[in-house]
């Protein structure tokens, strides 16, 4: 199976040293055009995945339509900029296995919601899980959720991308990798503001805990299936952006615990913290479900500018109950 990749960025180039190994050929898209360069003439990444030598045969290209040619098509481009990609390119009825993470601000659609607007005959598939860029293309064991409601090509992807350091999980449930993914941005933020604002890992298990609650709630409103948010693309991704600076929502939180503003983080970066943009959009989307989302709100204030500790003083007041609940 001929696979392309798009989106340059570290996570990209990862999954491309992924589906590279063994030899096979894949074609990398990115916007910029010194990663081209680079991946071409030096076999790395030099922008976003440095120090981490690439497989000969990956080959990276600057034209969409040269993917054009490939039986599948990893979509690695961020969330807010899914739409735009996929509305450029002819890709008929070639699968698209979906690896960003975030809800669409504009429309409040998920990823795979906006690809079956704008390719509707492409079938999908949900690429997720705990995943540092640099792990995964090191070639460090990493387990992920692969999503496909079609048995048949859910297993050919999953023969294709799966090796001896990197094993995937077949799931029916697209939508609850999803919301997974999603979610656990927004609340890696509220835990990175955590350990900027020396809150403890007391306040940081507590808030895991808590957090994983809203994704249940959000999840099972949305029609996710349970097993799927418990699992690699749910807990399994929570557990691992909620506790590591290579985290880049965890990073943003840290600076905003330590009294930073969001404007001035997001305008340091050259790479994306969806939790940013996915926050507000969750925060409504939970609203119009009737789901109470604590957490999510005080990322949303945080976000706003509203100061560290009226945030943790208001989430830490609010009425006793039950912990089901």
């Amino acid at each position: 199976m001929r696979l392309g990749v798009i989106g340059g960025g570290a996570w990209g180039t990862a999954l491309a040293q992924v589906a590279a190994r063994g030899g096979e050929p894949v074609l990398l898209w990115a916007r910029e055009s010194e990663v081209v360069e680079s991946i071409n003439a030096g076999h790395q990444n030099a922008q976003f995945l440095p120090g981490i030598p690439l497989a000969d045969s990956i080959r990276a290209t600057g034209d969409l339509a040269e993917l054009a040619a490939m039986e599948a098509l990893l979509v690695v481009a961020p969330a807010q900029h899914v739409r735009a990609v996929l509305s450029g390119m002819t890709i008929g009825a070639t699968p698209l296995i979906l690896c960003a993470k975030g809800i669409e601000a504009t429309s409040k659609l998920l990823v795979g919601e906006v690809a079956r607007a704008v390719q509707p005959d492409a079938p999908i598939a949900v690429l997720s899980g705990p995943t540092f860029a640099h792990e995964v293309a090191k070639g460090l064991p990493t387990a992920v959720t692969l999503a496909c409601e079609d048995e048949g090509l859910r297993a050919a992807l999953a023969a294709r991308m799966s090796g001896p350091a990197f094993r995937t999980y077949g799931s029916t449930d697209v939508v609850g990798a999803e919301i997974g993914g999603a979610v656990k941005n927004v609340l890696a933020i509220a835990c990175g503001v955590v350990e900027g604002a020396g809150l403890g890992l007391n306040a940081r298990a507590a808030l895991i805990a808590r957090g994983f609650a809203e994704m249940t709630r959000f999840g099972l409103a949305r029609g996710a299936q349970a097993e799927t948010l418990t699992g690699l693309s749910g807990l399994g991704d929570l557990v691992l952006t909620c506790s590591s600076t290579n985290s880049r929502n965890f990073s943003l939180g840290v600076g905003l615990g330590q009294g930073k503003s969001a404007r001035e983080l997001m305008a340091d970066r050259k790479t994306v913290a969806e939790g940013a943009f996915t926050a507000p959009v969750l925060q409504q989307a939970a609203k119009d479900a009737g789901v109470d989302m604590p957490v999510c709100d005080a990322v949303c204030a945080l976000l706003d500018g509203k100061p560290v500790g009226a945030v943790v003083e208001a989430l830490l007041s609010r009425p006793l109950r039950e912990e089901g609940r």
